[in-house]
């Protein structure tokens, strides 16, 4: 790359439905590529957006598009408070990742909504979208995307590892970046905690409070995701189709089911880490914050667990969503065969300009 200075505000809205994570960022270029995140910000979603984009999965077409054009205007309109109250000046683009309502690689589709052209309209500034479509129609999963981050940002840690609405790890291996998703994550937790009305369980708390039930546990446990063959990544579908119906139909108190799948969770991600005192592991994303989930990692593997400060917590997505754009924009690729499948490695993203 040519040695510049970009400001790019990248947004995120994971699956788990935290709320809209925006971040201004400045990445410097040069032999590598460094950055810094200047400004930033978590706008919760309140109910009537929450629950339109958890309903999005049953709507039908017309009403999905109207989902699709209404949420891009509220991007737009959100991104737009965010430069104004930072007072921000001679932004270069935008990046958004969109919020995912299907994505079933196998048969190959996906969809994040968050139309570009509005947030490119609303905020006057050029808007890069739409990175998951052109890999799955090369024959990739379209997912996970952010290792091409991990490879170019965080390339001394042995793992990255994301614990959001899914956790998903990277690793270099063999010279090469691979990446998958492991399992539902927070997507689940917040699921369970709701039907006490509570949007998350603070560190833990609740599930430390359980006892496992040993014969859902071996159920999930047994689930042939968990056993096929990489590249390999989640959607909203597996935990509708799958997940939901095998916890329900136990009739066990939250607390248990909490329990439970914290140790489900903290079993099928330590399988794919070397339980090596020397290897060390990046851990981002909301489930950082879940004290007891990090707890149960810990009792699985003898890997260094290192959890950054709270602003790469939470916006370490943000970030690599804007370093994709910054990719896109510069025609280099950001994303990877090696950890989608796709049949090359290709510039992925869709460029939208008032």
């Amino acid at each position: 790359m040519e040695q510049t200075s970009k400001h790019i505000i990248g947004v995120m809205s994971g699956t788990s439905l935290d709320g809209i994570d925006i971040a201004h960022i400045r990445f410097d270029t040069d032999d590598a590529i460094n950055f810094k995140i200047i400004n930033a910000d978590t706008i919760s979603y309140n109910d009537f957006w929450k629950n339109r984009l958890k309903g999005g999965f049953h709507l039908s077409g017309e009403d999905l598009t109207l989902l699709n054009a209404d949420y891009g205007i509220f991007l737009g309109e959100t991104i737009k408070v965010f430069i104004e109250e930072n007072e921000l000046k001679n932004i270069d683009f935008i990046a958004s990742h969109g919020h995912t309502i299907f994505h079933n690689p196998k048969k190959k589709y996906t969809l994040q909504i968050g139309n570009g052209p509005y947030i490119s309209s609303i905020t006057g500034i050029k808007t890069i979208c739409d990175f998951r479509t052109q890999d799955i129609s090369l024959g990739g999963q379209g997912a996970p995307l952010v290792p091409i981050g991990d490879e170019l940002l965080f390339s001394k840690y042995d793992y990255c590892l994301n614990l959001g609405g899914f956790s998903n790890i990277s690793l270099n291996e063999n010279n090469q970046r691979i990446a998958f998703d492991i399992c539902p994550v927070n997507i689940v937790l917040n699921h369970y905690v709701s039907k006490i009305n509570l949007e998350f369980d603070d560190k833990g708390s609740i599930a430390s409070s359980g006892k496992i039930n040993e014969i859902l546990l071996d159920e999930l446990n047994a689930l042939n995701f968990y056993n096929s063959n990489k590249p390999k990544s989640l959607g909203f579908e597996f935990i509708v189709g799958t997940i939901f119906p095998i916890i329900d139909k136990y009739k066990i108190e939250i607390n248990d089911i909490l329990r439970t799948f914290v140790e489900h969770i903290a079993i099928q991600i330590t399988k794919k880490i070397d339980s090596n005192s020397s290897k060390k592991v990046l851990v981002t994303g909301g489930g950082a914050f879940n004290l007891f989930l990090i707890e149960r990692i810990k009792h699985y593997t003898n890997t260094e667990i290192i959890i950054p400060n709270n602003l790469l917590i939470n916006y370490k997505e943000a970030l690599i969503f804007g370093l994709l754009g910054l990719l896109k924009e510069q025609g280099e690729n950001n994303c990877l065969k090696s950890v989608t499948g796709a049949k090359q490695d290709h510039s992925s993203g869709v460029v939208y300009e008032v």
